[in-house]
């Protein structure tokens, strides 16, 4: 007997009737519904006949693997039936299904994957985007891909995207397609702010709210904590702490079984704490929760320069972020939710999450589309186009990884592809096992993607890392940091089919493969300069004058802090080289270089390794040709300089990139000084044929050239959304001060002046309070306000009266002049 949607008392299920027709009628559609109105469950059984489906497939994307396994079990237990047949689940290194699946819950890169190996998608009828509002690269890159193939190749393959807080108008403007929207169930849940939590003392500060939670409300508590070393930290005082508790961790690295319980509610009716990462924010019902704790702290990936690769990073949450936490307290009854931080605080988050296109690198994303034949990334549809610097960098990396040529992928960019692994270890470990080095390699890449498991002492060799490792192999040792280095070297050993090695080895050997890796990072030391190096990138570095490897001639980077200005980057994780292992990099070219202090053009023909110059000699005059992409080459690394970047044109920028931040949905351009610069070409270049000496470039009017990234309609939004000035009362304006990383914007302004408001001002239609620098009537500082409501019932008492003495003159009454 087919599965009868209705009989289950889930909200959803009355815009299930909309859903079908909506998909009998077109390819494209968009549910929203709130957390816990059971679109996950319901949507895909509800649809699972639909004559257009026929018995093609049903693909769900969820983000994390956890919600992919209970989800499927779930479905599979509504059809009265085991995971793997109807319904089944693909996620990274474990998959169930079989010959009868209709229904694969998968994560978000394996659907990728499966759109590299079939790029029609074959057998499947419908895509199924889960809580698509977490937007992580994953997700925007498998919804650009699949609509491409829907575009060009599938017209019938239909496309279902769901979310709980994404902007509506927005995505339905983008895709073109209609929304079915479910009102949900969502109980009053009561918010009380504990004040700002010190991040040193975040597991002992949790332990406290927590205790205070499990005094003062029923039920169980759910806990919001960034990453896993702090929940095992909570989870060790509160096992002393809370006896009559059961506490549960729940994180993405934990066995299914452990997190399966963490879900389920306790057998012996005892109370329960889980602590848990923003896996349990969305897609999961944890049974029994009434009680939320968050610390306001997520885990993020950010590229990081130091590395090259992207890392996880701490940060404070969005608005959004919290709200969607706070809601998992009402999704049974009425709850409660301590967020530890202050009232103050929660004005400054930023409103909503960036999606991970607009801040992460995009090596493997530029990877994937050349794979699939895209050169156009742009021109795909996303809902935020992928930086242009962030691509043009990722561009350059690959062709210098050969894994593109002309922009098109290469054999070798095609065995990359296959290899799950950033772009950057991908070619070391193929050029790796062209030399049979693939053991050492394995190691190396290892320490790269995990933290430094030795402390700052130990000096920058990497060599020393493998060393320890090695023994840690051989003694069969303890410790969670090399046992996690040890397991990815053991995966990437399995992928090439061989045995460790844990003999001694060359350390050039290490740096030849670490050249592999960073091409850009090959390191030569300055003449005169102790313990400093010029890279193939330009950059200049330096290790510490006692360093075992200051004194090296040549230097392979793995791990490099970038400087700021004249002050050169620092290295962390190095290997040194034997410059006769560099012959194969060594290239004779022409260069053309314009002088940035009297604008002579002249060329060479360098003998180089990237910027390094091994040797140059002059050539004759060069044709004028060449100017104006010397100029422009000239910009790209002293623009900051030669351009007119004044206060004007930097709070242009700030309030750009400030909108960029706070509507990650809104396709606010990058106008960041680094991707200006950098992309100084497409946007400068026909500024610049009049150009013949650097003073020239500094008399370039660049607001009026740069306001031009903007659409009429953005111009006007920016002047609403993030005015440059405030009104005061008395029909003056004051100019406010927008800081380049979205945070809140300042206004400095006498406290006399703003006696008769009552709340902060805000920007961003309400959602940014504007932050307030208190100025005494002599423009000195008094105090820094962001609840100015709360600032007049509290500290402007005691502020009040010590003016009253230094300024008699002045009326401080509220209301006075």
């Amino acid at each position: 007997m087919p599965f009868n949607p209705f009989t289950i008392d889930l909200p959803v299920r009355e815009i299930i009737p909309a859903v079908r027709e909506h998909l009998a009628a077109q390819n494209t559609l968009i549910v929203n519904a709130p957390p816990g109105a059971g679109k996950s469950t319901l949507l895909p059984l509800a649809i699972l006949d639909e004559v257009w489906l026929k018995d093609q497939k049903i693909i769900m994307l969820e983000p994390r693997r956890l919600a992919a396994k209970t989800i499927a079990e779930r479905l599979a237990q509504l059809l009265g039936e085991e995971v793997g047949q109807t319904v089944g689940y693909r996620i990274r290194f474990e998959t169930r299904i079989s010959e009868q699946t209709r229904i694969e819950v998968v994560t978000e890169g394996i659907l990728t994957r499966m759109i590299h190996s079939d790029r029609s998608l074959t057998g499947i009828g419908i895509v199924i985007f889960d809580e698509f509002h977490e937007r992580s690269i994953h997700a925007d890159v498998a919804m650009a891909l699949s609509r491409e193939a829907q575009h060009t190749l599938r017209p019938d393959l239909r496309i279902m995207v769901m979310s709980a807080t994404l902007d509506m108008p927005q995505l339905t403007s983008i895709l073109k397609a209609p929304v079915a929207q479910s009102m949900g169930r969502q109980y009053p849940v009561e918010t009380i702010y504990t004040g700002d939590a010190d991040d040193r003392m975040l597991p002992e500060m949790t332990a406290r709210v927590v205790q205070q939670a499990a005094k003062e409300q029923e039920g169980d508590i759910l806990v919001f904590l960034p990453g896993e070393n702090d929940i095992r930290k909570v989870e060790e005082l509160l096992r002393r702490q809370l006896r009559d508790f059961k506490i549960h961790s729940l994180f993405g690295m934990l066995p299914f079984n452990k997190q399966y319980a963490a879900i389920m509610p306790n057998r012996e009716g005892k109370r329960k704490v889980v602590l848990a990462t923003s896996i349990a924010e969305t897609s999961l019902t944890i049974e029994g929760i009434s009680v939320v704790v968050d610390t306001g702290f997520g885990k993020t990936s950010r590229f990081d320069p130091k590395s090259g690769l992207s890392r996880l990073e701490t940060v404070r949450i969005s608005k959004d972020a919290a709200d969607q936490r706070a809601g998992r307290a009402g999704r049974l009854g009425p709850g409660t939710a301590y967020r530890m931080w202050s009232k103050t605080t929660q004005e400054r988050m930023a409103p909503h999450r960036t999606p991970e296109i607009m801040e992460a690198d995009l090596a493997n994303l530029v990877l994937d589309m050349a794979q699939w034949g895209i050169t156009d990334i742009r021109g795909l549809t996303w809902l935020n186009p992928p930086p242009r610097a962030a691509l043009q960098s990722a561009t350059e990396m690959l062709h210098q990884l050969q894994a593109l040529e002309h922009g098109r992928i290469t054999e070798h960019g095609k065995k990359m592809h296959t290899l799950p692994c950033h772009p950057r270890i991908a070619h070391m470990l193929l050029k790796a096992e062209e030399t049979d080095q693939v053991a050492l390699a394995s190691d190396i890449a290892a320490i790269l993607e995990e933290r430094d498991p030795l402390d700052r002492n130990a000096g920058i060799d990497i060599n020393l890392r493998i060393e320890a490792l090695r023994r840690y192999r051989k003694e069969q040792g303890q410790g969670k940091r090399f046992g996690k280095i040890e397991k990815i070297a053991r995966s990437y050993r399995q992928l090439f089919s061989i045995e460790p090695e844990n003999d001694k080895f060359d350390e050039y050997e290490t740096g030849v493969l670490l050249t592999h890796c960073y091409p850009e990072r090959i390191a030569y030391a300055r003449p005169g300069n102790n313990a400093q190096f010029q890279l193939a990138s330009g950059q200049y570095a330096s290790a510490g004058h006692r360093d075992d490897l200051a004194h090296e001639p040549w230097l392979a980077i793995a791990h490099l802090h970038a400087g700021t200005g004249d002050n050169p980057g620092r290295i962390f994780l190095a290997s040194p080289l034997n410059p006769r292992d560099l012959a194969p990099l060594v290239k004779q070219q022409e260069v053309y270089t314009w002088d940035v202090n009297d604008g002579e053009l002249t060329a060479s023909m360098d003998t180089r390794i990237g910027s390094i110059v091994l040797q140059s000699k002059p050539l004759p005059p060069p044709d004028e040709k060449h100017r104006v992409p010397a100029i422009s080459e000239a910009i790209k690394h002293e623009g900051e300089h030669l351009l007119d970047f004044n206060h004007d044109v930097t709070q242009w920028q700030n309030r750009v990139m400030s909108l960029r931040k706070w509507r990650p949905s809104e396709f606010w351009p990058d106008v960041s000084t680094a991707t200006l610069l950098m992309t100084n070409w497409d946007w400068l270049k026909s500024y610049l044929f009049d150009i013949e000496h650097p003073d020239e470039l500094m008399e370039l009017e660049l607001l009026p050239i740069l306001e031009k990234f903007l659409n009429d309609e953005q111009r006007a939004r920016l002047e609403v959304l993030a005015p440059a000035t405030i009104n005061l009362p008395d029909s003056s304006t004051i100019e406010l001060d927008y800081k380049p990383d979205g945070s809140q914007p300042k206004l400095e302004i006498r406290l006399q002046d703003i006696l008769g408001w009552e709340e902060s001002p805000t920007v961003d239609e309400g959602e940014m309070t504007v932050e307030l620098a208190l100025l005494s009537p002599e423009l000195k500082p008094i105090t820094t306000v962001s609840d100015l409501g709360s600032f007049w019932k509290g500290n402007y008492r005691v502020i009040k009266r010590q003016l009253e003495v230094v300024f008699p003159e002045v009326d401080w009454e509220r209301g006075g002049s």
